[in-house]
């Protein structure tokens, strides 16, 4: 089985299901530090990053968006000073799609390049 990082986004339709308990236990060993949180009734993952000032922390938003621009799938970011908060979830199912997997493991190197 490929690794969720080098697996490319498919375009998601509305109607598609959300991702299955099984699914689940696959894919998120292969995003450690990634959590499943609820908000509205919706799953999404949810990762915050630490940084030592504000500069590092835009300059990795940045990075996180240029990603999501290139695989045309994109996270809620919330940017503070020291701290990245990055949530992935696929809006038109309302919920979580292999897709979000996806872009967590990919949101990962970015981090660990800084």
């Amino acid at each position: 089985m490929d690794t969720l990082t080098s697996m490319k986004c498919v375009a998601c339709r509305g109607g598609e299901p959300v991702v299955t308990e099984a699914e689940i236990a696959e894919f998120q060993p292969q995003v450690p530090g990634w959590q499943i949180v609820e908000r509205g009734g919706i799953n999404r993952l949810e990762r915050v990053f630490k940084f030592p000032n504000f500069a590092q922390a835009l300059a990795f938003t940045q990075r996180v968006g240029a990603l999501a621009e290139a695989e045309g799938h994109h996270p809620a970011i919330l940017t503070e000073w020291g701290r990245v908060t990055v949530t992935w979830w696929t809006h038109k199912i309302k919920g979580l799609h292999r897709n979000d997997f996806i872009m967590a493991a990919k949101t990962d190197p970015l981090f660990a390049s800084r």
